[in-house]
């Protein structure tokens, strides 16, 4: 079980700094305006360093992860969850967020798809969810980054338990609950990453 949240111990190299760049350029594009939304962040962070960028716009913002900034809950439109996934999810009501985002959590849990579940489950009909993951292509610059160059953070991926390719990550999405018609895997990032948004129809209530 991790014991911190990313960048709570250390800063980020520059390897990390430019993937978490282009993974909110590719959140931005699938999800558009963000204005008046509410939104959750999982395994947001300890800066939660996205999230920040659309505080003066949203209604709600929900970050969670193991450990987050103590400034963060100071924000009136934002509420922390410090917690394991995805237990710590049980205090989020269903179908509350307009907008899910999981972005490089998902390879460092035992079971995603009881996470992948649970994001299902408190997204709002209408809503899109966006989740990030690495490929196994990924995994090998990833541990050539880290393990023999040293340009990310060792813990962080040697935590790595899964990696995906589309036909891997498809079928879990449609196992929680996502209807095929409104799921979208593309690989970016030169194929180092996947990116999947799923979206819920406006009638699409319980699963």
């Amino acid at each position: 079980m991790r014991g911190s949240s990313f960048r709570q111990e250390c800063r980020p190299s520059v390897v990390d700094r430019v993937g978490v760049w282009l993974s909110g350029v590719r959140v931005r594009r699938a999800v558009g305006d963000f204005r008046g939304l509410d939104v959750g962040d999982l395994g947001c962070g300890y800066q939660a360093t996205f999230a920040r960028t659309i505080l003066t716009v949203a209604a709600s913002v929900t970050l969670v992860d193991i450990a987050l900034a103590p400034d963060l809950a100071e924000h009136p439109i934002v509420r922390t969850l410090e917690g394991q996934l995805p237990k710590v999810l049980d205090s989020v009501a269903a179908a509350s967020l307009d907008v899910v985002l999981c972005v490089s959590v998902l390879e460092h849990l035992r079971d995603p798809e009881v996470t992948l579940r649970e994001m299902r489950r408190i997204l709002r009909p209408g809503g899109v969810c966006v989740i990030n993951v690495p490929t196994w292509l990924g995994k090998r610059f990833l541990e050539l980054s880290a393990f023999r160059l040293g340009l990310s953070q060792v813990d962080e991926v040697d935590d790595h338990k899964w990696y995906f390719d589309p036909k891997d990550l498809w079928p879990l999405l449609v196992r929680v609950g996502f209807r095929p018609r409104n799921i979208r895997c593309s690989r970016h990032k030169f194929g180092l990453n996947i990116i999947a948004v799923c979206r819920l129809d406006q009638a699409d209530g319980g699963q």
